[in-house]
């Protein structure tokens, strides 16, 4: 008995919770989206900064699309960040200022940021917007996110999705899937419901006076997903401006792909086992809800993650009711399991059809066993460090 319920109360605290939380924020999803009707003061001044190691492929086309949008009272400024190809001159050729950083102990996108922000602090804009030189900007986003962020004085998240390649495998549609549920179902279900969300990495814009002494100069593998729960708990909590996207693509060849998720995804285990218990704990001290939504949020591990502990609980649950005729762990895991499924069928049902067909959500099993090696990994030789995604040559 004392093991039937110690084996009850784990699969119901390690998987329940989680599973619970994804059910609530994709059920919540399913609400009709509310437009901003924020208009940005033509006054606003606004820095846009862009931090660039080596992106001479991408960081052209990303500026010249985002050129028509922007006005007079907003400055455009690339931190060329150890770079030994031409990002600079691209740059500037765009009409970018451009920054040029060099060191070599010092590297990753929260040292550019923090050099960049260090630039303009003689002359402070009111706005600031982080983009990645990668990714692309609807029409207009840029506007909507500084008038959003100059009404609210919070930080202001975009949604930030992934293009497929031009030939997807069925695992890039099934990624493309897991990364659209974690980017915009998941935090529209939050703003639904009236709560923050997390910060996703670009698309993102703060009051310059709140984050001019925010930690962003540190080699975190996520140092945006950090910096949310900072903000949050010095009670700034971001906000998500459904409306806005932005667009980046995933890699299309398998290694660099496994590289980029394990960065993701390390990290964000990371992030997950130092900050929810800090969350929890403040939640109590400072009796904000708030808080303890951006906790409940935090313990959803990676989707392939959740179905892989899921399937092993399951299995447990399977063999202790066989040896010993007590099936109420597996019938624990079994209503765990029609949440997470009719969570993510919810999710599929609204968002996800024109990502990835209803038939090659068959493919999850072998997504899940493509990412197993990537989860011992977090547990025999993590990733700590910064490492730069690779791109196309030009």
């Amino acid at each position: 008995m004392l093991v039937s319920r110690l084996l009850t109360a784990a699969t119901a605290v390690i998987i329940g919770i989680p599973t619970i939380t994804l059910f609530v924020e994709c059920v919540a999803a399913l609400a009709k989206n509310r437009q901003d009707d924020d208009v940005a003061d033509p006054e606003t001044r606004a820095t846009i900064l862009i931090p660039a190691h080596n992106e001479e492929a991408m960081l052209g086309q990303m500026l010249t699309a985002l050129q028509p949008h922007l006005t007079d009272q907003m400055e455009t400024i690339v931190i060329a960040d150890n770079c030994t190809d031409s990002t600079a001159e691209i740059a500037r050729a765009a009409g970018a200022t451009v920054l040029e950083r060099f060191n070599a102990v010092e590297r990753g996108k929260g040292f550019a940021l923090d050099y960049g922000l260090s630039h303009i602090e003689n002359d402070p804009p009111d706005v600031v917007v982080m983009l990645d030189a990668d990714c692309s900007v609807e029409a207009g986003g840029v506007a909507r996110l500084i008038a959003k962020t100059h009404a609210t004085q919070r930080p202001v998240q975009g949604v930030y999705l992934m293009k497929s390649p031009a030939e997807p495998s069925t695992t890039d549609l099934v990624s493309a899937f897991a990364f659209c549920v974690k980017n915009l179902v998941r935090p529209y279900g939050l703003h639904v419901l009236k709560q923050p969300c997390l910060l996703t990495g670009t698309g993102m814009a703060f009051p310059y006076q709140m984050i001019r002494n925010a930690p962003l100069a540190s080699g975190n593998i996520v140092e945006d997903m950090q910096l949310g729960y900072d903000l949050a708990l010095a009670g700034a909590a971001p906000l998500l401006l459904p409306d806005v996207r932005i667009w980046g693509e995933l890699p299309d060849e398998q290694r660099v792909a496994a590289t980029q998720r394990t960065r993701w995804e390390h990290g964000h285990l990371q992030t997950l086992l130092r900050n929810v218990p800090r969350l929890l704990k403040n939640a109590l001290l400072q009796r904000r809800f708030e808080l303890f939504t951006l906790a409940l949020d935090l313990s959803i591990p990676p989707l392939a993650l959740l179905v892989l502990i899921w399937v092993i609980s399951s299995a447990i649950g399977i063999i202790f009711g066989i040896v010993t005729l007590d099936w109420v762990p597996a019938a624990v895991s079994g209503s765990i399991g029609v949440l997470l499924f009719v969570g993510i069928g919810v999710a599929w049902g609204k968002f996800g059809r024109k990502i990835i067909p209803a038939h090659q959500l068959l493919a999850v099993p072998q997504y899940i066993i493509w990412k197993i090696p990537l989860y011992l990994k977090f547990l025999l030789q993590r990733q700590t460090a910064w490492v730069r995604t690779e791109r196309k040559s030009l």
